[in-house]
């Protein structure tokens, strides 16, 4: 089958593992790919896709291939495929805008990003050149003015577009009319993990509904030490990551609770525990004669890698779309594979409509 072309917006920890895990599966079988949620959708395989455009504004990124750049400072996480081939794709300049914070600039330079002197690339005219399909961004939480002006980019180039990240694009009605408008999918938004903060909390939150246990007040707090971390030190950065994390737990309860009843959102950045991020997770509630229930659970996890195993289904099922003709925001996979989807489902009920619509029953 022929690859599936994708442009990627920001050349950090997430990308990496995305680029490391499409050469690693390449060399997989179905028997021993561990950690796919689908080895094949539509007939593809993970490495089925391709990279052919990339966008940075970091100086030791730009110019250089992506096989170079994906390893390149501050990127931290786990290095599971080392020897990715020449890609002859070379990382351009992007517009920095809104996405990098004032307080980034306060740290040494091996932990947060450090802008090039490049000058800025025609974006639309390299995905028009590269005949990328589908777009991906992965820009810092808190780029706002960026996310949207790449999303069109991506409608002026004839793209799809998936939004991994928490700025409300597929979620908002005007864009995912414009996408629509455009004859284009648009999955998002803000990228969950395949075992994260997020998904345990939906999943324990559902467990105290399911069992009759009323939940009272609950908080989640996540710490980290790659630039997401050292990036959301900036609060104000954070009005989106809160409302989408908060509203994928709140859906879940029969009741969302009030405001002050629960705490969703990162604590601190810690330099040493790079791409690792540590969630704890509280909730208290009643059970049976109105008798307390408190659980606290401790999770561990490498974030990037955790947050690729979605991407990859979701780029797959983007490339479906296209196939299929069809437009606008992908309900489906968007509920299953992002916080903030255009609407809400429990998990397994998105995870069954995912099957559904890779057997063609459904968003036609």
């Amino acid at each position: 089958m022929e690859r599936i072309r994708i442009a990627i917006i920001g050349v950090g920890n997430c990308a990496s593992s995305l680029v490391q895990g499409i050469y690693y599966y390449r060399e997989k079988k179905p028997e021993d790919a561990i950690g796919l949620m689908h080895w094949e959708i539509g007939g593809y395989t993970p490495g089925d896709i391709e990279v052919v455009a990339a966008v940075d504004i970091d100086k030791r990124k730009v110019g250089k291939d992506l096989s170079e750049a994906i390893f390149a400072k501050p990127n931290n996480t786990k290095v599971f495929m080392p020897d990715i081939p020449k890609t002859g794709v070379k990382v351009v300049m992007g517009q920095v805008m809104d996405g990098v914070a004032p307080h980034m600039k306060e740290y040494p330079e091996e932990e947060t990003f450090v802008i090039s002197d490049e000058p800025e690339a025609d974006i639309v005219k390299i995905l028009k050149e590269s005949r990328a399909e589908i777009v991906l961004n992965y820009l810092p939480v808190g780029s706002e003015d960026a996310s949207r002006y790449y999303a069109e980019c991506a409608l002026e180039a004839g793209c799809a577009f998936i939004n991994c990240m928490p700025v409300f694009i597929a979620s908002d009605p005007m864009w995912a009319k414009k996408f629509k408008e455009k004859g284009l999918p648009i999955v998002g938004d803000d990228i969950k993990a395949q075992i994260g903060a997020t998904i345990t909390h939906r999943t324990l939150a559902k467990l105290f509904a399911d069992r009759g246990v009323k939940l009272d007040r609950t908080y989640q707090m996540n710490t980290g030490g790659n630039t997401d971390f050292l990036n959301m030190l900036a609060r104000d950065r954070l009005k989106s990551k809160r409302i989408s994390k908060t509203s994928a737990v709140q859906s879940i309860l029969p009741e969302p609770l009030e405001e002050r009843n629960i705490h969703i959102g990162p604590a601190d950045y810690i330099p040493w525990l790079k791409d690792n991020k540590i969630c704890f997770l509280r909730m208290e509630g009643r059970i049976f004669g109105d008798i307390p229930i408190n659980l606290e659970l401790r999770l561990s996890v490498e974030d990037s890698p955790n947050s690729a195993g979605c991407a990859i289904d979701a780029i797959r099922c983007c490339k479906l779309a296209l196939e299929r003709g069809i437009s606008g925001p992908l309900i489906s996979i968007s509920a299953y594979t992002m916080k903030h989807p255009p609407d809400q489902y429990p998990d397994n009920i998105a995870r069954q409509m995912v099957e559904e619509f890779i057997q063609g029953k459904r968003e036609r």
